[in-house]
């Protein structure tokens, strides 16, 4: 494919921008190469500025699983428009974005509108340290919550893109406070929660983990996260931002029947413009000034036009069962093609999958934690990833995330990926 613009825009970039990009899996380090410039997007196809067209597998990372430039979203950005494009002021969408988030998320009796995944997470773990008056909390190794100081310690996503999950700038006192654990190892957060009883604020975890590929949560890990903080007073939090309204109207916690005390949103809430939340039990989000004393605040938390998309969107799903149906059978369909080809050709690579999130994993470990999802062969998914761009395929260029299907994938489409994937994986194992 040409793909010259795009490389041209990538060397302009680095003088003006660290490392050429905006977001750092961007950069395809990872895969080799440089990225792909996207000019514009429509349904289940992105197009680069060199009008080459690609099926996507990205999706925005999540946000945009009705597809891209879904006409109800599209009016209901164009309409708010209309009336500017930020007041800093309280607006009837926030009210009824509050409510209906509410109504769909089991967990969830009050809710707070922010900017980003980041920010709510951030706040998520400021609230349960007011709350608690305790310091610290566990996370999980490979679990990815943004680039708060707190969670850059044995991160996902990203960092371990760059092989150097610890980033410097996050102080050594953050450090102290922050407890990891390895993903589906209750016996660990219990040796962690015995050294430190009376201490820890908060558990945080992606119920799906989708920042070091897709992972799923072992039978009885939730559960046992759970009762942990039921008896040790630990806010439980779940970090929703991928899940979230995507397994299920209600997210991950709706799938497993476990309710956290916490809960942290984003991509589909805001049908694509960049939006946060935070939300959970009243007793806790109480604590949120101006209610409480615990501070959070952002100017354009509650944005009319990402109200308008969220609002949209989340309305469209609750409205439209059929939606978690069609992605389903989507992912269902994609899985099975992809492992009848692995069958086909010999190969015992892993995959992971859960509803319309999946993970085809170089490796044939059972993927069930950071250190088996670190046993992948990179350079053989850098090389994977190139074919299936060749191919019109577009991936996140990491073997440490998810791929996120959209209800705009027909069957056709899904057979080429599947047709791709077999054809690149002939490719790239010779």
């Amino acid at each position: 494919m040409n793909i010259s613009t795009s490389q041209a825009l990538f060397e302009k970039a680095q003088h003006f921008i660290p490392g050429g990009v905006n977001s750092p899996v961007r950069a395809f380090r990872a895969v080799g190469g440089s990225p792909i410039f996207i000019k514009s997007a429509k349904g289940p196809y992105v197009y680069d500025e060199d009008d080459n067209e690609y099926i996507e597998l990205i999706n925005s990372w999540g946000p945009m699983i009705l597809g891209h430039g879904h006409e109800l979203i599209q009016k209901a950005v164009s309409d708010a428009i209309q009336h500017s494009f930020s007041f800093g002021a309280p607006t009837r969408r926030e009210v009824e974005m509050a409510e209906l988030i509410t109504t769909m998320v089991p967990s969830i009796e009050k809710v707070r509108m922010v900017n980003s995944g980041t920010e709510a997470t951030m706040s998520a773990i400021r609230v349960a340290r007011g709350f608690t008056g305790r310091d610290k909390i566990i996370k999980f190794e490979g679990c990815y919550h943004g680039h708060g100081d707190s969670f850059l310690i044995a991160a996902g996503s990203g960092a371990v893109t760059f092989g150097t999950p610890d980033s410097p700038g996050v102080t050594k006192g953050v450090a102290n406070d922050t407890l990891t654990a390895p993903y589906n190892d209750l016996a660990a957060v219990k040796k962690l929660v015995d050294a430190n009883k009376g201490h820890i604020a908060a558990l945080i975890l992606e119920p799906v983990v989708g920042n070091m590929g897709c992972v799923l949560p072992a039978e009885g890990f939730l559960e046992g996260l759970r009762k942990i903080c039921d008896e040790e007073g630990i806010v439980f939090i779940f970090d929703e931002v991928m899940t979230g309204f995507r397994l299920s109207k209600g997210g991950a916690q709706e799938r497993f029947g476990i309710k956290p005390d916490l809960t942290t949103l984003g991509k589909i809430i805001g049908g694509g413009m960049p939006v946060g939340a935070y939300g959970g039990k009243a007793e806790i989000m109480n604590w949120v000034s101006p209610l409480g004393p615990v501070y959070q605040a952002g100017t354009l938390s509650g944005n009319p036009i990402a109200m308008a998309a969220g609002l949209t969107m989340l309305n469209y799903l609750n409205e439209h069962p059929e939606v978690y149906t069609k992605l389903e059978l989507s992912g269902h369909r994609l899985v099975n093609g992809f492992t009848n080809s692995m069958k086909k050709l010999g190969l015992n690579y892993t995959i992971n999958s859960i509803g319309s999130m999946y993970t085809l994993f170089f490796t044939d470990q059972a993927v069930t934690d950071f250190p088996s999802a670190k046993s992948s062969n990179l350079p053989l998914f850098g090389k994977y990833f190139h074919a299936m761009l060749d191919r019109g395929i577009y991936m996140g260029p990491s073997q440490f995330e998810s791929m996120f299907l959209s209800t705009a994938l027909e069957d056709s489409h899904i057979d080429r990926i599947i047709e791709a994937n077999e054809e690149s994986l002939k490719e790239v194992i010779g």
